[in-house]
C-alpha cells in the first residue's frame, strides 16, 4: 500500500518539485534539485513505512522538500556563491533565504518554464527526451532505460551530458521572448510528439510503462494549452492527435500481460475505444481550427480522427488520401509515404497502390515489405509470401515478427 502510494506520487509530484526548486535556485543546480526531491521520497518511504501514509501526503512531501532545499543550500553556501549572483540580488546580512513556493500557480509556471529549458535546441534531441522523462515526467532511471531499450549507465551518461549543457549554455528557466517563442514552441511540440511516439510505438514489453509515456506526453501538451503564449492552433492539433491515438490504446494491447501481441486496427474491438478521449480530441481539433496555419499536426490529427470511425466508407478513405497527399509535401517520412500508399489502395485499388509502392523502394524497412505483401495478397500469393518473409527477416521485435508470421500462415495451403 505504502510502496504503491509513493510510486504514484513520485510520478505525479517529482517533476513539480524539481521544477519549483530549479526555478528558485537556478537551473545550474538542477542536479541538486533532483537529489533533494529524491531524498524527500526516500524519507517518505522510511517514515510512512513505520507511521503510515499521512492524511495529506502531497503536502507532507512539499514541506519536507522545502526544508531539505533550504538546509542544503544553506549548508553548501550555494545560495551566497552561486544563486545570488545569478539572480542579481543584493547580498544583505539579515536577508531571509527564499523558500520554494509549491502553490498550484507557481508549480504550473515552473513546469512550463522547465519544459522550454529542457527542450532548448542546444541540447541533442535524444537527450531532450531523456531529460523530459526524468525532469518533467518523474520517471526513474530504470524506467527510462527500459523505454529506450538501453541500460542505466548509458542513460545516466546521457542525462549527465544534458545537465552539463544546461550549465555551459547558461540556459535559464523562462519563457522565450515573443519574437522567439514560435520557433522554440516548434521544438517543444516536436519533443512531446516524439515522447508520445516512444510510448505508443514502444518496443518495450511493459504495457504500463508504454501507457504512462503517452499520458505524460498528453499532460505536457495540455500544460501548453493552458498558457496564452503557447496555446496555439498547432498545440491544440497535437493534443487532439494524441487524444485520438490514446483512445485506442487499450484496444491495441492484448489483455493477457503474458502475451506481447499487438492488435492491429482492423482487428480491434471498438467497444474498448475510449469515447471520452475521442470527444476530448474533437474538442481540441475544433480549437486547432483557429488561425490560418495548417501544420503536420493538423493533418495527422484529422487522419487520426477518421480512424476513430471504424466503418470503412469511400468518403473516409478519399479524405484520408487527400490528407496524406498534403502531409508528404510538408513533413515527408517513410512511414507517412507508406500510409499514403495504403490509403491509395483503399481508394483506387491494388494496381495503383503497387505502382506507387514500388517507386518507394525502402529496402531496409520491414513495414515496406509488409505493405507489399498485403497489396499482393489477392493478386499473387507467392509474391505476397516472399515479401512477408523479407519483412520478417527485417523486423526487430517479437510482436512484429509474430504478426508477420500470422500473415504468412494465412497464405499457406490448408491453414
Amino acid at each position: 500500500m505504502v510502496e504503491q502510494t509513493i510510486k504514484q506520487l513520485f510520478h505525479q509530484e517529482f517533476s513539480k518539485m524539481v521544477a519549483v526548486i530549479s526555478r528558485l535556485y537556478g537551473l545550474s543546480n538542477i542536479q541538486i534539485a533532483e537529489d533533494v526531491v529524491s531524498e524527500t521520497f526516500l524519507q517518505a518511504a522510511e517514515t510512512w513505512g513505520i507511521e503510515g501514509v499521512p492524511k495529506n501526503p502531497t503536502g507532507w512531501l512539499y514541506v519536507v522538500a522545502k526544508n531539505k532545499a533550504l538546509y542544503h543550500f544553506r549548508r553548501k553556501k550555494i545560495f551566497d556563491h552561486k544563486v545570488s549572483p545569478e539572480l542579481t540580488i543584493r547580498r544583505e546580512q539579515d536577508r531571509r533565504m527564499p523558500e520554494p513556493d509549491f502553490s498550484l500557480r507557481n508549480i504550473k509556471d515552473s513546469q512550463l518554464q522547465m519544459l522550454f529549458a529542457v527542450c532548448h535546441p542546444a541540447i541533442a534531441s535524444e537527450a531532450q527526451i531523456g531529460l523530459a522523462l526524468r525532469i518533467l515526467c518523474g520517471f526513474g532511471i530504470d524506467e527510462i532505460a527500459e523505454a529506450f531499450l538501453s541500460n542505466k549507465e548509458t542513460i545516466n551518461k546521457r542525462l549527465y551530458r544534458a545537465r552539463k549543457k544546461l550549465r555551459s549554455e547558461n540556459i535559464t528557466m523562462e519563457l522565450p521572448p515573443d519574437n522567439k517563442i514560435t520557433d522554440r514552441l516548434d521544438n517543444v511540440l516536436h519533443i512531446i510528439y516524439l515522447l508520445f511516439n516512444e510510448g505508443y510505438y514502444s518496443k518495450t514489453q511493459n504495457q504500463i510503462l508504454q501507457k504512462d509515456l503517452c499520458l505524460e506526453a498528453m499532460r505536457l501538451g495540455l500544460l501548453l494549452t493552458e498558457h496564452e503564449k503557447t496555446d496555439k492552433p498547432k498545440t491544440n492539433a497535437l493534443v487532439a492527435l494524441m487524444c485520438f491515438h490514446a483512445s485506442r490504446f487499450d484496444a491495441r494491447q492484448n489483455t493477457d500481460p503474458e502475451v506481447s501481441e499487438i492488435i492491429l486496427y482492423d482487428q480491434q474491438n471498438e467497444e474498448l475505444w475510449d469515447t471520452a478521449l475521442i470527444k476530448q480530441g474533437m474538442h481540441f481539433l475544433e480549437r486547432s481550427a483557429r488561425g490560418k496555419e495548417i501544420s503536420s499536426y493538423h493533418l495527422e490529427a484529422r487522419i487520426a480522427y477518421w480512424h476513430c470511425i471504424k466503418e470503412d466508407t469511400k468518403e473516409k478513405w478519399e479524405e484520408i488520401l487527400q490528407l496524406y497527399d498534403q502531409l508528404v509535401k510538408i513533413n515527408y517520412s517513410p512511414s507517412i509515404a507508406l500510409n499514403r500508399v495504403y490509403a491509395l489502395y483503399n481508394v483506387k485499388g491494388a494496381k495503383a497502390a503497387i505502382a506507387e509502392a514500388e517507386k518507394l523502394s525502402f529496402e531496409e524497412n520491414h513495414f515496406y515489405f509488409v505493405l507489399l505483401g498485403e497489396l499482393y495478397r489477392k493478386k499473387d500469393s507467392q509474391k505476397a509470401k516472399k515479401y512477408f518473409r523479407k519483412a520478417y527477416s527485417l523486423a526487430k521485435t517479437k510482436p512484429e515478427k509474430q504478426e508477420i508470421q500470422k500473415k504468412i500462415k494465412t497464405l499457406e495451403p490448408n491453414t
